[in-house]
């Protein structure tokens, strides 16, 4: 199982003390922001002792490929209302793509916007227009991150971002980061996990899928609000989760925890050991 989960990254030994922390949880997997998803400011390459954590990387098994980033939660590539947010989108995403690549990670997921007070189909067509102004890239895939569907946001149906990479000037550098707590609040039936892969290998094409978030859902499938859950402790129950985890369509993708803090505690490496045991056990999480 390539198992990890959300990651910190800060001072002194930002992505070094990041891989420490997932080694911590018994993980093989990671995924970290380059600094804070609510601002633009970042510290520079070249303080972030990159080398010492691709060499523990190395020393440890993970796999470079295993190391996600997530793009912060202010590029927002489906805005046509404030030409200056898609700008600053534009902007800050290539400048992400240099870091992650920097980094020595392949994958970077982005949530595809929202498109505020115009519609669907203006909000694709923007974000199709804002990602075709980024200078071609070789090394890096960024991964259209699957949506709640909450308030105007895109990505909330497969075929949504099936037509964004279609309309990629590059689409060879386009991919999917599918989250089981946005899929299910957006009303797939994740109980049927085969069958969603299908009608994601119909629409997308399973070879596009090469991140997953796997989080559990406060909410009942359909609702289209995105509150996550603690495995096991939400409305898709660790069965499900598990299941997703242990399909053998998706195991050499790696899955990525985002569950909420306990007693501002990480539950990530209890979550971790039951996925790996494949017994749910309550009380380890309340005892956090």
């Amino acid at each position: 199982m390539i198992i990890g989960s959300h990651v910190q990254m800060k001072a002194p030994d930002y992505v070094l003390g990041s891989v420490r922390e997932a080694l911590s949880y018994e993980a093989n997997a990671l995924m970290l922001y380059t600094g804070a998803p609510q601002n633009t400011r970042r510290t520079p390459i070249e303080q972030m002792k990159i080398n010492e954590a691709q060499e523990l990387m190395k020393q440890s098994g993970i796999n470079p490929e295993h190391l996600i980033i997530h793009a912060p939660y202010i590029i927002n590539p489906a805005n046509s209302v404030k030409p200056e947010v898609a700008e600053l989108a534009r902007e800050f995403l290539a400048k992400e793509i240099e870091r992650t690549s920097a980094i020595g990670a392949k994958y970077l997921v982005l949530h595809p916007g929202s498109f505020t007070t115009t519609d669907l189909q203006t909000g694709i067509g923007t974000i199709i227009a804002t990602l075709n102004t980024i200078e071609e890239y070789d090394d890096v895939v960024i991964c259209l991150e699957t949506m709640a569907g909450k308030g105007s946001e895109v990505g909330f149906r497969f075929e949504h971002l099936a037509e964004i990479i279609a309309g990629m000037n590059h689409p060879e550098n386009y991919g999917v980061c599918l989250d089981t707590c946005h899929i299910s609040d957006a009303g797939y039936d994740v109980n049927d996990f085969n069958g969603v892969l299908d009608e994601f290998d119909q629409v997308i094409g399973l070879d596009r899928l090469h991140v997953i978030h796997l989080n559990d859902s406060k909410n009942e499938r359909g609702a289209r609000k995105d509150r996550h859950a603690n495995l096991g402790q939400g409305t898709i129950g660790f069965e499900t989760l598990y299941a997703i985890a242990m399909n053998e369509r998706v195991q050499s993708i790696p899955k990525i925890l985002e569950t909420p803090y306990i007693n501002k505690k990480p539950p990530y490496k209890e979550e971790i050991a039951m996925l790996k045991s494949g017994v749910y056990d309550p009380s380890i999480l309340e005892s956090l």
